[in-house]
Formats: C-alpha cells, sequence, structure tokens
C-alpha cells in the first residue's frame, strides 16, 4: 500500500511538472500594438520612411488588425468556421488595407512589401499555408 501511494505521489508530481514546463499552454494573438510595432520596425528598415509616412502606416495597419479581429470574433460567434469564408472576408480587408497602403508609399516600395516583407508577418513567420513544413 506504501508503495502504491508513494508511486501515486511521483506520476502526480511529474505531471505536474510536464504540465508547468508547457510554455503559454494556450494560443494567444499578440495585441494590435504589437502586430503594429511588428510592421512599423519592418516598414522602417526596408523604407526609411519619414515619420509622419510611418505614423500612417502605423494607423492603416492597427485599424485592419482591429477590423480583423472583430471579423474574426463575428465569424465565430456567428458559427462560421469554414475556412473559404474566413479567407474571403479576411482577403477583403487585406485588400482595403493595401489600397490605404498604396497611397503612403511609392509602387517600388509596394512592390517589395508585397514579395517580401508581408510573408515575413504572418503567424507561421511565412511558413506554407496549412500548417505544413514544407517537405512533401
Amino acid at each position: 500500500m506504501k508503495r502504491q501511494l508513494v508511486a501515486f505521489l511521483v506520476i502526480m508530481l511529474v505531471g505536474t511538472i510536464a504540465m508547468q514546463a508547457q510554455p503559454g499552454s494556450g494560443f494567444q494573438r499578440p495585441t494590435v500594438e504589437d502586430r503594429v510595432k511588428r510592421v512599423h520596425a519592418k516598414m522602417d528598415s526596408a523604407f526609411k520612411l519619414e515619420a509622419t509616412k510611418l505614423a500612417e502606416v502605423d494607423t492603416i495597419f492597427a485599424n485592419y488588425y482591429r477590423a480583423q479581429d472583430a471579423k474574426r470574433d463575428e465569424l465565430r460567434a456567428g458559427g462560421t468556421m469554414d475556412r473559404e469564408v474566413m479567407t474571403t472576408e479576411m482577403r477583403k480587408l487585406s485588400d482595403a488595407r493595401d489600397e490605404k497602403l498604396k497611397l503612403v508609399i511609392t509602387e517600388e516600395q509596394y512592390k517589395i512589401w508585397k514579395e517580401q516583407i508581408e510573408a515575413t508577418l504572418r503567424g507561421g513567420g511565412g511558413r506554407p499555408p496549412g500548417g505544413g513544413n514544407g517537405n512533401r
């Protein structure tokens, strides 16, 4: 009986330690401000925009991220977890963001943004969609 109790306590201790070792057990999306800071840093280092243009870019992205979060919450609250619907709605938001961005940066800068920078800002840091590792 004593052995069983000790074994049980050891298992509980190991389990508790293992659970505590998991960093941030639940996924938590970065705040709008954190995401805007990331964009700000990338845009500033890539294009060295003047302060007023950087402020405009910050506003564009802050509004975009807020709208994106609101749309995602709205779709989830409505029970819509359809990937196609979600993708379509998010594409509308990013297209609207891009139209505003084109008014602030040059056509050449926009091309660099789309081809090189935007992919590095996505949640997976440019990983292929679908959660795969790209080894097929």
